[in-house]
């Protein structure tokens, strides 16, 4: 028997996929459904501290390799999105984890604590979107200065353990895992979208995106996750959730032995339907049984050797 099971934070879960935070995790249904389907935890998408639309259409489009995307952070606000987060611990008993964004340093704290009163299991602060940069800024995840100001402003606010999702687009993301983690940090995404990139349609002379700018999912971007896992797992000894273009057994197995405790699957819906999550553990099981694997701790970093 292979013993799937791990742990994220102090969190068990029975086996390491979990839904990222997206268009599956709007409403307690969905996250139920979700998790229904083999998920072993689920994150709700990304809370910001008011309601906010998003983008307009198109907002994703279809490239080689995966999907560009510039949904823009749409959100109902944070009263409404932790009553969803109420309703669905009352209906399931799966770990939720909740992620959110904010817009200034100074809104974390305060978001972290509203969120908090619902209870998530983890909450997960998204300081790397890269599909807002010209609305918020250069994201926080790029300056390891600024990520360490929101964490321990996060940290102050809450007893929730944290987990903070990085960005590739950086020329050192251990160099921001540390800081995070100094800053009190529990756990780390990695990684959010890459980008911003941009499609142009040939007959129209225009971006395809209604905001011109979106970030990249899906497989091609897979060895830019599992290089960016392999760097944090060397800096740091907070676990890691690897992130990005995860669509098979063997990719997760491959996040696993670069150093991520748990694998998170997004993109990889559009690819092989919401049944993802039981196919990517049978594989993952079917994988270590093979290659005599009984449990994950044997896997987990073997190829920093």
């Amino acid at each position: 028997m292979v013993d799937l099971r791990t742990e994220l934070c102090g969190v068990e879960l029975k086996n390491p996929t979990v839904l990222a935070s997206g268009i599956l995790g709007t409403m307690s249904s969905s996250l139920k459904r979700v998790a229904d389907s083999g998920a072993r935890a689920v994150t709700i998408k990304s809370i910001g501290p008011k309601r906010r639309d998003g983008h307009k259409n198109p907002a994703m489009v279809e490239v080689e390799g995966g999907y560009l995307n510039a949904i823009g952070l749409p959100t109902a606000g944070p009263k409404e999105a932790t009553e969803e987060i109420k309703a669905y611990k009352k209906s399931c008993d799966i770990p939720v984890i909740a992620s959110f964004y904010a817009t200034c340093s100074d809104e974390f704290g305060p978001l972290a604590k509203t969120i908090s009163t619902a209870e998530p299991d983890l909450i997960e602060a998204n300081i790397s979107c890269p599909n807002v940069d010209d609305e918020f800024g250069t994201p926080f995840s790029c300056n390891p200065k600024k990520s360490s100001r929101v964490v321990k402003s996060i940290k102050k606010a809450t007893d929730i353990p944290l987990l903070v999702k990085l960005s590739p687009n950086v020329p050192s993301i251990a160099e921001i895992a540390k800081a995070v983690e100094k800053a009190g940090a529990d756990g780390i995404t990695a990684i959010n979208t890459l980008g911003p990139a941009m499609v142009i349609d040939l007959k129209t002379k225009t971006p395809v995106l209604a905001n011109k700018r979106g970030g990249m999912s899906g497989p091609a971007v897979k060895p830019i996750m599992i290089r960016c896992v392999y760097d944090i797992y060397e800096a740091v000894r907070i676990p890691i959730v690897g992130l990005g273009g995860v669509l098979t057994g063997e990719d997760a197995a491959e996040a696993i032995m670069a150093g991520a405790q748990a694998v998170g699957i997004g993109t990889g819906v559009k690819y092989r339907g919401i049944e993802i999550f039981n196919k990517v553990t049978k594989e993952l099981e079917d994988f270590m049984k093979k290659e005599g694997y009984k449990n994950l701790d044997e896997l987990r970093g073997v190829a920093h050797g």
